[in-house]
């Protein structure tokens, strides 16, 4: 059954809690931050690399969550919360609110 939230701040609670693992988070934060090389790449060089975007942040996540958490991520249930969650996840590692 799918769980159902009202809004971002009643879902980000459960995506932590989907991401226990430190490895699963590190890959996670791995793959943002290449989403950011990329989308660097794609302005200053070429806009080819818009499409090693989606592969960098859902290919590492979703190997994160094969590899380390071993449950099914929270995209294919809740694809805008859980995108939102990623890039809210990712500036919590840098202020140090989320550990890895």
């Amino acid at each position: 059954m799918t769980q159902s939230f009202g809004s971002f701040a009643e879902f980000y609670p459960y995506y932590l809690s989907e991401h226990e693992d430190v490895r699963c988070r590190r890959m996670h934060f791995m793959g943002t931050w290449l989403v950011l090389v990329a989308l660097a790449l794609a302005v200053m060089h070429s806009p080819w690399w818009v499409l090693a975007m989606p592969l960098f942040g859902y290919g590492f996540a979703w190997l994160g969550h094969l590899l380390f958490e071993k449950n099914r991520p929270a995209t294919f249930k809740h694809p805008f919360y859980s995108l939102l969650g990623d890039w809210v996840m990712f500036a919590d590692i840098l202020r140090g609110r989320v550990r890895i």
